[in-house]
Order: structure tokens, then C-alpha cells, then sequence
């Protein structure tokens, strides 16, 4: 599968990170692109950097010549992750200025998969329109909601609660969390 991951300014750099993490570049073929401000938040919150596994081909962010931004290429997967709500909301009314933006709109008018992981409290009225014009269009919204069933201790455990999620909506197999179980009877 191809995939491409998009990273944003919203704070939540980690997700991105631990999403790389579980993705081999042996089985998939990976791309990273990052928007303007990712990189200074990522120098906040990854203070060792971005780590992109050996096999991922980076892109710049005005690079229109990056084999994702024609409608004749398209990955087959695309993960915004953190997803800022002004990327979110540039997506869902077209405004494709760069690279990043170009693709996820090649995503939605082939209809391929693109998944939204927004990191936003609270929401405006403006987020939730948003969001439904994007879900109408074809897009997955998985806000970066983790789950405590599990107990997680770490905050790398936290954060794969909501990476898990990810890589069950691309159709990646993983181990990172435990399955609900039926319940005993």
C-alpha cells in the first residue's frame, strides 16, 4: 500500500512519530510531507527530532512535482496526523496551496481514503461544519481521543490508543493495544 502522512502544526507531534513508527517502509510504500509549522513544533515536543525510518521518502511542502499531488498517482492512503483545523478546514473547502493540501484534495475527488486526526478542544460551531463537509465528502475524522481501557502507563501507550485506531482504518495489522474482549459470562 501506499501511504502518505501529512503532518501539521498542532500539537500532538508524537502521534505522527509513534504512527511512523508502526509502519514498515519494507510493506508499504511511505511518504512524509510537513507543513510550514510542523517543524517548530516538532522542535517543542520531539526534542530528538522527527525519527522517519530508513525507506520513507521525505517531500517539501511546495514540491507539486511529488508523485501524490496528480489525481493520475494518488496514494492509497493519506493520514493527516495532528491535523491542524486550519489545514482541516483549507481541506474542506478545496483550497489546495500547497503540496499537502493538494493531496488530500486528490484524495477526496478520487475517492481514496483520508483520514483526519484532529487535536482541537473545544470545538467551534466553524470545526463542526467543517468536519461534516469533509465526512460528506468522503474523509475519516479520528480526533486524537485516547482511551484508558487498557490502563495505559506511559505516554507512548496513551498516544498508541489513538495510533491503533489509525492503523485499524487503514487496514494495517498491529499489536500496539489489546482488543476488547467479549465479556465472561
Amino acid at each position: 500500500m501506499k501511504i502518505l502522512v501529512a503532518i501539521t502544526g498542532a500539537s500532538g507531534t508524537l502521534y505522527a512519530q509513534r504512527l511512523l513508527d508502526n509502519l514498515d517502509p519494507q510493506a508499504h510504500e511511505l511518504h512524509v510531507v510537513l507543513s510550514n509549522y510542523a517543524q517548530q513544533v516538532i522542535a517543542e515536543e520531539l526534542p530528538a527530532g522527527l525519527r522517519l525510518p530508513a525507506g520513507v521518502k521525505p517531500h517539501g511542502l511546495k514540491s507539486m512535482n511529488a508523485p501524490f499531488a496528480s489525481g493520475s498517482n494518488p496514494p492509497d492512503a493519506m493520514v493527516v496526523i495532528p491535523c491542524t483545523m486550519g489545514t482541516l478546514g483549507r481541506i474542506a473547502h478545496g483550497y489546495s496551496e500547497d503540496v499537502l493540501l493538494r493531496a488530500a484534495d486528490v484524495m477526496l475527488k478520487e475517492r481514496k481514503k483520508l483520514i483526519l486526526v484532529p487535536r482541537e478542544t473545544p470545538l467551534s460551531l466553524v470545526h463542526v461544519k467543517n468536519f461534516e463537509l469533509l465526512l460528506l465528502a468522503g474523509a475519516t475524522i479520528l480526533p486524537a481521543n485516547p482511551s484508558f481501557y487498557m490502563r495505559p502507563q506511559t505516554i507512548e501507550q496513551v498516544v498508541d490508543t489513538v495510533v491503533a485506531r489509525v492503523l485499524d482504518h487503514l487496514g494495517v495489522a498491529h499489536q500496539l493495544v489489546k482488543r476488547w474482549a467479549e465479556e465472561r459470562e
